[in-house]
């Protein structure tokens, strides 16, 4: 066993035993030989034998609860291990397996003072501990000086580097959480939350190959694990392939029929494909089974056509009045109560919700407008018309990108929608690829700059190999062998500079709305990741304007490339706003993109369902319905509110000019 050849081990155990039945060192031996090799089912009887021949051997009761654990049988395993515990109560592996079975039990604070007890019975056990205690307190550099001293001594203490990943997954290093998992696990291969937290790591950095191989190491330790086959629904949701992922979550489901991630997860997918009942029915079922989940419910308000009924809002309000609800679950329960009572027409209580959904939600924000403001500077320094001119035309040659930016919550899904709804043009979605070839172009700066200043190191030839590299990473987002696509990230209006130089043929439209609409649009809205400026509104007013002020200079220098596209104006004239995209994007008119509700695909925004209905104008001007609460916002954008004609301004501003 200690050698590795727990196939050999195996068979010296069954020889041995049928001397000697009842030893109970060789029943305990002959199932952890079992276990190595994941014959799971296989190591029940010979543990569960030595328990019960044994009641007062420790090593007994451990196996038994081991092998309970990668069964998924969490509370059995439990009781095993307690068991085990009371026997031997200064066995680090007994206490470590114990914090692994509460964790999974969702006794967090239980399961922390399991592995805090663990860290008492190592050589550094006072050192890590008050790093624990420091990382409780908020003080994570403190806590990764200490973890740092212990790994100087011992660069193979697992605890150590363990903690260590945590608190760089915390501050989404994800690369340096990864590098730590990796030497965690290459000491620990058991480890099967390691191989979980590696694989979100390695998720995280878009490495969807990589995590996948973690993810099938982790159910080889424990296939039973509900947890690794929701991953696996993610990142093959991610992948585009729904109906895959749907098989993922249903696996997890039949380990644990309430299962928060895999409820929530499959009502994504069907979401996603537009099966919205199934997707109703999945959100609900995970808020029965999870009234604390705040996801489900936001997923159902998320919905935009869904509507409450009284007793799933009875239902909220209960989570919400409890004091030890976590603030991620609050802020989602909180705009699904703005939501469902901006249904039923409560406006001022619908107001109130989101703007304490939002205080909640903006807490765990980094954002900082005066770093956003000297970001855009750069770009207008850096893409000077001058520079655009002397590298005019050096990109790649390809045509098929058609890149849809703005702010959220503008109608850019309703374009693309349109434009997928054309034979020759498949819709993707919002893609992180521009940027993240726009980064890579630090290499080529000697002074070590980062993107865009980045870019004035290019050689000329670079723009070229760039967009290339572009057009290669969408490639994997599409399934199709259409001829041209769309990337609908909205933030990508910043890079418009960047496009030019190295996608010259690509088509770009900036999807405009009214700009009161947009943002209480995207106050109301809670993201998953990204648009950390939307949950103030003063601070959302004034992204606005610094999104104006880019566009405005991109028009200046690349007058004509970019065509805006007014939301009110596709309502009021669909024939023919889609006629003037169509001839931008130099595509021949189809009537499938009149009727782009009856398109048939994947939506994953929050505006999933609404672009499966005909065009409606309900929600044109929709802002006015909480006028009296948008104050901040009205100052903030009263430059560009004035500009509006007269029908489009707040009433406030008429309240004036005849005061």
């Amino acid at each position: 066993m200690q050698g590795g050849d727990a196939e050999t081990a195996e068979k010296v155990c069954r020889r041995a035993l049928q001397e000697t039945p009842k030893d109970p060192n060789l029943l305990c031996l002959l199932g952890a030989s079992l276990i190595k090799q994941h014959k799971i089912e296989q190591a029940e009887r010979p543990l569960s034998r030595a328990a019960k021949l044994f009641p007062d051997f420790s090593r007994a009761h451990e196996g038994l609860g081991e092998v309970f654990m990668l069964q998924g049988r969490l509370s059995a395993a439990r009781e095993c291990l307690l068991a085990a515990e009371k026997l031997e109560p200064d066995s680090r592996s007994i206490k470590l397996k114990l914090g692994r079975v509460l964790a999974g039990l969702g006794r967090d604070e239980d399961a922390g003072e399991a592995f805090e007890a663990s860290f008492k019975l190592t050589p550094y056990r006072e050192e890590l501990i008050e790093g624990l205690r420091q990382q409780r307190m908020g003080n994570p550099r403190e806590a990764e000086q200490i973890y740092r001293s212990v790994l100087a001594r011992n660069p193979e203490d697992v605890d150590a580097l363990r903690l260590m990943a945590g608190i760089a997954m915390k501050a989404k290093q994800w690369g340096d959480a990864a590098v730590l998992l990796e030497k965690a696990l290459a000491l620990a291969p058991d480890f099967f939350q390691g191989w979980m937290d590696l694989a979100l790591a390695h998720q995280e950095q878009d490495e969807l190959d990589d995590a996948m191989a973690a993810l099938q190491r982790a159910l080889q330790l424990e296939p039973r694990k509900p947890n690794a086959y929701t991953a696996m629904g993610t990142i093959t949701a991610l992948r585009g392939n729904q109906e895959e992922a749907s098989e993922m979550f249903a696996k997890a489901l039949v380990h644990n029929e309430g299962h928060a991630g895999a409820l929530a997860g499959m009502g994504h997918v069907l979401k996603t494909i537009g099966r919205n009942e199934e997707a109703i029915s999945a959100y609900r079922r995970c808020a029965q089974h999870n009234p604390g989940h705040g996801e489900a419910y936001w997923s159902l308000a998320n919905l935009k056509t869904f509507r409450f009924e009284d007793a799933e809002i009875a239902a909220m309000e209960e989570q919400i009045a409890r004091p030890e609800l976590g603030d991620e679950p609050r802020a989602n329960i909180l705009f699904a109560l703005g939501k469902a009572s901006e249904d039923r027409g409560d406006y001022d209580q619908s107001f109130e919700f989101y703007q304490e959904g939002n205080a909640v939600r903006r807490q765990w924000e980094s954002y900082d407008p005066v770093n956003t403001l000297d970001t855009h500077d750069k770009f207008i320094e850096v893409f000077s018309a001058e520079f655009l001119q002397r590298h005019q035309g050096a990109g790649h040659t390809a045509d098929a990108p058609i890149f849809i930016v703005g702010l959220p919550r503008s109608g850019s899904t309703l374009q693309e929608q349109i434009l997928a709804s054309h034979s020759q043009v498949e819709g993707t979605h919002e893609l992180p690829e521009l940027s993240r070839v726009a980064k890579t172009t630090r290499r080529f700066s000697e002074e070590g700059k980062n993107y865009p200043e980045s870019v004035l190191a290019l050689d000329v030839s670079a723009f070229a190999t760039l967009g290339e590299d572009y057009v290669h990473r969408a490639q994997r987002h599409r399934a199709g062998e259409k001829p041209r696509f769309t990337d609908k990230l909205p933030n990508n209006f910043a890079h418009v500079g960047f496009i030019h130089l190295t996608l010259p043929n690509a088509k770009i439209i900036d999807a405009r709305r009214h700009p009161l609409d947009s943002c209480f649009g995207s106050y109301k809205q809670l993201f998953a990741r990204g648009q950390p400026f939307t949950y103030d509104l003063y601070e959302l007013g004034e992204f606005y304007l610094e999104y104006l002020r880019v566009m405005d200079y991109w028009e200046s220098v690349l007058p004509a490339k970019v065509l805006r596209v007014q939301y009110e104006e596709v309502v009021a004239d669909l024939d023919g706003q889609v006629k003037r995209i169509l001839e931008y994007c130099d595509l021949p008119f189809e009537e499938s993109c009149l009727a782009f509700y009856e398109t048939q695909r994947a939506v994953k925004t929050a505006s999933s369902e609404q672009v499966r209905q005909p065009i409606y104008s309900t929600s044109v001007q929709s802002w006015r319905n909480f006028e009296a609460h948008l104050a901040p916002l009205i100052e903030v954008l009263e430059p560009v509110l004035r500009d509006l004609p007269k029908e489009w301004q707040p009433k406030c501003f008429t309240t004036l000019t005849q005061t």
